[in-house]
């Protein structure tokens, strides 16, 4: 079940999007039943993503990077997705 489906425009080249959806059982790779992405586009280019595809777990995109990342809460990873959006928009 769709959850959230979001753009929120920062200015006039940069916005980040939150899809969030409520699964009848984990993704394969992670341990909670939530599929979810957070994305931050800044002049048309995605500069940072959090998701959790299929078979790949729970990881971000950032500076060129895959990292794994740990999923806690919903509250955890949006604070965390929202730091890391805070320093690259400086």
């Amino acid at each position: 079940m769709l959850i959230e489906k979001s753009r929120t425009v920062v200015d006039d080249t940069t916005f980040f999007e939150v899809v969030l959806w409520h699964l009848p059982d984990p993704v394969p790779g992670s341990a909670h039943p939530f599929k979810y992405r957070l994305a931050l586009v800044v002049s048309g280019e995605c500069v940072l993503r959090y998701d959790n595809e299929r078979g790949k777990g729970d990881h971000r995109h950032i500076e060129g990077r895959e990292e794994p990342v740990q999923f806690t809460s919903l509250e955890a990873l949006y604070d965390a997705f929202q730091a890391d959006m805070e320093r690259i928009l400086r």
